[in-house]
């Protein structure tokens, strides 16, 4: 959390006077960029949401329903953020996209990691040692063309 509770407390304090987020922004020394961000929140969902910092998993039906109610108008997104407890404007913003470029399923969990290496399947032991006899060849052609070149930087150096 890059700013403490009394900051954003001081902020909301600000918010409950009306001042805007360039102001506040100024006077607690953050970003406006980040108090633009907390005053969305605050008027979404209330204060407490900017004193929530641990980090939210959403469900694949939540995250379908919200972006659903967005996108065929149903509500508005501070409205799908009070009412399925979505704190980040930007979390909304992305399912939505998503949800438009790809139906529900582009809203499922992505895999985690690097891809399982797959060993390439031959449907016969010949395809198999055909491959092997091309790897060895390219092998064998790269190590020709170190050779080469090394003797040609030693034929090099020995006529200077």
């Amino acid at each position: 959390m890059k700013y403490g509770m009394d900051v954003r407390a001081e902020a909301v304090r600000y918010f409950e006077m009306g001042f805007a987020n360039k102001i506040v922004g100024r006077l607690l020394g953050i970003p406006h960029g980040t108090v633009k961000r907390w005053l969305y929140a605050y008027r979404a969902l209330g204060k407490e949401a900017l004193f929530v910092t641990k980090h939210k998993t959403y469900s694949h039906d939540l995250k379908v329903e919200a972006a659903r109610a967005v996108t065929e108008g149903r509500m508005s997104k501070p409205e799908a953020m009070a009412a399925y407890g979505v704190k980040g404007r930007t979390q909304i913003n992305e399912w939505c996209r998503l949800y438009r470029e790809g139906g529900a399923d582009a809203l499922l969990p992505k895999p985690k990691g690097r891809p399982k290496k797959t060993e390439p399947a031959f449907s016969s032991r010949e395809e198999e040692l055909e491959a092997r006899v091309r790897e060895l060849e390219l092998e064998l052609e790269i190590q020709k063309r170190i050779n080469a070149l090394a003797e040609e930087i030693e034929r090099r150096r020995r006529t200077r």
